[in-house]
């Protein structure tokens, strides 16, 4: 079986796929033209985010049987096409828990004591220590929208802080877990976010959640309200956020993901003081590359081994 490896994963998971039987290539900077000339050759190939397997691509991949994603997003692969050529996808939602939950607590805790901008300015050799005056988390009120397996990391650790926490969720199963650990459950997204002085977006991204948070959603937030999305960038109308956060009618943001990566829009960049940015890092510990980057590749042994 032949692998093509389209993004870049643990070397040591492409050395398991090869001491199984596969024949493995890798090309890392592959093109998307390139792909959709080059895939009919491949039986399954492995992607994250870089790699977007669209229907034109999908209908040149004649003898492709699987799709392996090393990451929880799958809003880079059309998955009605996969599924109407009967091609599997399948991913590793378990892998970045913690990564991401650490990174959103640690951009909540960056936010509240205004760490970036002090820090920025004390390498400039500014003594800024009565400019700014940062509050404690503790006894605030976090709503976290969406409620799987990172937000409920994101909740574990935020209790820890003895964060007063809400979440939204249709997920029956979300729910109950939530109730379990003592959180407010919110009948719906206007609910929480009225409820809430930080909110955290732990939604996959389908044209449902397109621009949760839009105008008017910014609009139901209080003045002093944070918002967090390390989920993906389509969540949040951009436009939007940035007015909200000129006109300062919430009190700041914190944003590792965009609808454009690499990020180009040069008037977010200018906000400084109330908004913190992070180049989609949230996976980007030792520990996730190496286990999103295992876990997929025994779906794909597993796969064949049972097919």
């Amino acid at each position: 079986m032949n692998i093509l490896i389209s993004d870049r994963i643990h070397e040591e998971s492409i050395n398991v796929l090869k001491n199984n039987g596969f024949a493995v290539k890798t090309d890392f900077s592959i093109s998307m033209p390139q792909l959709e000339k080059e895939i009919e050759k491949y039986h399954a190939i492995i992607i994250r985010s870089r790699t977007k397997l669209y229907r034109d691509i999908l209908l040149k991949a004649k003898n492709l049987k699987i799709i392996g994603r090393a990451g929880v997003g799958l809003d880079n692969v059309d998955l009605d096409t996969a599924e109407q050529l009967k091609i599997k996808v399948v991913n590793t939602p378990e892998a970045p828990s913690v990564s991401v939950a650490e990174l959103t607590i640690g951009l909540i805790i960056s936010l509240v004591r205004k760490i970036s901008i002090i820090d920025k300015r004390m390498h400039c050799g500014e003594w800024c220590k009565n400019d700014y005056t940062g509050f404690e988390l503790k006894g605030k009120r976090l709503g976290l929208i969406g409620f799987g397996n990172i937000g409920q990391a994101v909740g574990k650790r935020a209790a820890a802080f003895e964060m007063d926490i809400g979440i939204y969720d249709t997920d029956p199963k979300a729910v109950k877990i939530a109730l379990e650990q003592g959180f407010t459950i919110y009948p719906s997204v206007d609910d929480l976010i009225k409820n809430s002085q930080i909110i955290s977006l732990h939604v996959p991204a389908t044209v449902k959640t397109e621009n949760i948070i839009d105008e008017r959603r910014l609009k139901l937030m209080d003045k002093n309200a944070l918002l967090i999305n390390t989920a993906r960038g389509n969540l949040v109308d951009e436009e939007a956020l940035l007015n909200a956060l000129k006109n300062k009618t919430i009190a700041g943001a914190a944003l590792d993901v965009y609808r454009e990566e690499p990020f180009k829009n040069l008037d977010f960049c200018k906000l400084e003081e109330n908004l913190i940015l992070t180049p989609h890092i949230g996976s980007q510990t030792y520990e996730t590359q190496k286990n999103a980057s295992m876990q997929v590749v025994q779906k794909i042994i597993d796969f064949f081994n049972n097919s």
